[in-house]
C-alpha cells in the first residue's frame, strides 16, 4: 500500500472515532479541510468542501453541540445518534480513502468506520444514561463538554496529524474494551 492510502485510512477512523461523540463536528471539519484544500476528498464527494456544505455543517455541528445540554433532549439525541453515527462513520471513511478498489473501500468504510462510530456512540450513550441515572442530569453536561472536546481534538489531529490520531482511536477503543469487559464482570 501506499503511504498516501495508508494515511487516508487512519484520516478515515480518526474522523469516524469523532462521529462516535458528535456527529456533525467532524463532518464539519472535513468540510473545512476540504474547502480550504487542506485535505483533498474522492472525486465523488468533493460536495462536502463546497460552501454550501461548510455552512449546512456548521449550523449543524452548532445546533447538535447546544442540543447536547439540554435535559431530556441529550438522552433523545442519543437515542437516535447511533444509527447517525454509523451512517457518518462510514461516509467519511469513504469519502477519505484513497486509491483502493471501491468494492474494498466501502467494505473497509462500513466495518471500520461505520463499526469505530457505533462503537464509541455506544459507549458515549451508555455513559450519559449512567450520569442521568446517578447524578439525575446534573452530570449530563460535564459528559457533553468532554465528549465535544473529544470529538474536536480528535477531528484536528486527523486532519493534521492521522497517524497520531489513529493511535488515539485505538488507545480509546481499548480503554473501552477493558471498561466493557470491567462492567461485565461486576454485573454478572
Amino acid at each position: 500500500m501506499m503511504t498516501e492510502t495508508i494515511i487516508s485510512i487512519c484520516l478515515g477512523i480518526g474522523l469516524a472515532a469523532s462521529v462516535g461523540f458528535r456527529v456533525f463536528l467532524p463532518l464539519f471539519v472535513l468540510s473545512l479541510a476540504s474547502y480550504f484544500e487542506v485535505w483533498e476528498l474522492n472525486a465523488s464527494w468533493l460536495w462536502i468542501g463546497s460552501l454550501t456544505a461548510v455552512i449546512t455543517f456548521g449550523v449543524a455541528t452548532l445546533i447538535e453541540i447546544l442540543a447536547y445540554y439540554i435535559p431530556f433532549v441529550d438522552n433523545l439525541l442519543d437515542t437516535i445518534a447511533i444509527p447517525l453515527a454509523t451512517i457518518a462513520g462510514t461516509a467519511v471513511m469513504v469519502s477519505t480513502v484513497a486509491d483502493l478498489n471501491p468494492v474494498i473501500s466501502w467494505a473497509l468504510a462500513i466495518i471500520a468506520g461505520g463499526g469505530t462510530a457505533a462503537a464509541i456512540k455506544s459507549t458515549a450513550t451508555a455513559s450519559r444514561a449512567t450520569s442521568t441515572i446517578s447524578t439525575a442530569g446534573f452530570g449530563n453536561p460535564l459528559i457533553s463538554t468532554v465528549e465535544t472536546g473529544a470529538s474536536l481534538i480528535i477531528s484536528i489531529f486527523s486532519i493534521f496529524l492521522p497517524i497520531f490520531a489513529f493511535v488515539l482511536v485505538v488507545l480509546i477503543l481499548i480503554v473501552i474494551f477493558k471498561l466493557y469487559k470491567k462492567f461485565k464482570q461486576s454485573n454478572p
